[in-house]
């Protein structure tokens, strides 16, 4: 509760620097004067938005027009979707989860490229002896309720307080199946830097994060760990913000690039099909893993999620070696069954001789040995 007070107090002064900015700059300046009193809508991150190209005084906004909600007309055919369908939305049997050995994977190796799925978007990746934390949610619903929302089908392969050294930690957008307050709680007081997108910080200030453990960016900014060895770019995604249905897109969203010395990655966060991919490819790529959201879609809002034959083209687009689906497996979020985005996948990128790594949660890839693909979620189908 104390958040969402927190949130409309933010976004109450954004409605107030909104009239500013398309009336006369002495509003203006009466807000920033105000705003620079207030511990959390600081002046400096009142002009960060305003001078963002993505900011329209209002919302944020995509690159390409975009249907962030239900798309016209389709209300009737979503609330028919959602009370009928025979699909296994939820597995009727327990999903594997393997517990990985940690000594393995924080080895601290200047060589290594090693990914942890720990479900729907979570991973932990050590890139060049850096280790990094990626949409880390590990509460049971993804939800600002305890008692509904969407469930996890299974705990996380790792316990909190087992994560090795962070050197970072992305987020790519403030919804519940991203962002997790107690976690985002918890990691902060390991001293961890928080990546993250123009606004969220706000919600992080409000849960006890330090400003100078956050470092807030807008798409094509660039940052780098102290020691210069791994650089982040924030870069397009299609998709929106806002932890409630009255802060739609009020809080921005992004996907990210890391580069080491010897790897590159992509993690596109929550996105629908867009051109910046290639776009993107042609700055960054090739890339060593494209990570693409690959799960949770419905022609009701194509325009902000990606089904698998959209994430091998939006792979191609990038430059990828391999392709390892995120977004999937872990929540129901929308009709089809839980294992569809990776049969789907797995049967296309046989075809099209593309590379695709799909673990178990909590099983160890490294870059240069992909376990083979042996649909192990075919062993849990009812």
């Amino acid at each position: 509760m104390e958040s969402t007070t927190s949130r409309r107090k933010f976004m109450k002064k954004s409605a107030l620097l909104t009239i500013g900015m398309t009336t006369s700059s002495c509003t203006t300046k009466a807000l920033d004067v105000q705003a620079s009193k207030d511990p959390i809508l600081t002046a400096e991150r009142i002009n960060r938005i305003k001078k963002s190209p993505h900011f329209n005084g209002k919302t944020f906004n995509n690159l390409i027009k975009t249907d962030t909600g239900l798309k016209p007309g389709m209300k009737m055919e979503a609330l028919r979707k959602w009370i009928g369908g025979d699909q296994e939305r939820v597995p009727k049997k327990p999903i594997p989860v393997m517990q990985p050995t940690l000594s393995k994977f924080n080895t601290g190796s200047e060589k290594d490229l090693k990914v942890i799925w720990l479900g729907h978007s979570s991973l932990l990746i050590e890139i060049e002896g850096k280790n990094i934390l990626i949409d880390p949610v590990w509460s049971t619903r993804a939800s600002p309720f305890s008692f509904i929302g969407p469930k996890r089908f299974f705990a996380p392969p790792i316990d909190l307080t087992s994560l090795p050294k962070l050197y970072a930690v992305l987020i790519s957008h403030d919804h519940y199946d991203h962002l997790d307050e107690d976690c985002i709680k918890y990691l902060a007081k390991t001293g961890v830097v928080f990546y993250v997108p123009l606004g969220v910080s706000v919600d992080l200030e409000n849960w006890g994060v330090s400003t100078k453990q956050i470092k807030e960016m807008d798409w094509w900014d660039m940052a780098q760990l102290s020691d210069k060895s791994i650089t982040f770019i924030s870069t397009p995604a299609r998709h929106c913000g806002g932890r409630g249905p009255l802060l739609s897109n009020q809080t921005f969203w992004t996907s990210w690039v890391i580069i080491g010395a010897n790897h590159r990655l992509y993690f596109s966060g929550d996105s629908g099909m867009q051109p910046t991919f290639k776009e993107i490819g042609r700055k960054y790529g090739p890339f060593n893993y494209t990570f693409l959201d690959t799960g949770a879609y419905d022609k009701c809002w194509s325009d902000i999620h990606m089904n698998p034959d959209q994430a091998l083209i939006a792979h191609e687009d990038l430059k990828g070696d391999v392709l390892m689906p995120i977004h999937w497996g872990t929540y129901s979020l929308s009709y089809h069954s839980w294992y569809e985005p990776v049969e789907w996948l797995s049967k296309e990128a046989t075809k099209k001789s593309v590379k695709v790594a799909i673990p178990k949660p909590g099983q160890i890839l490294t870059v240069d040995q992909l376990p083979p693909n042996k649909k192990w979620w075919r062993s849990v189908i009812a």
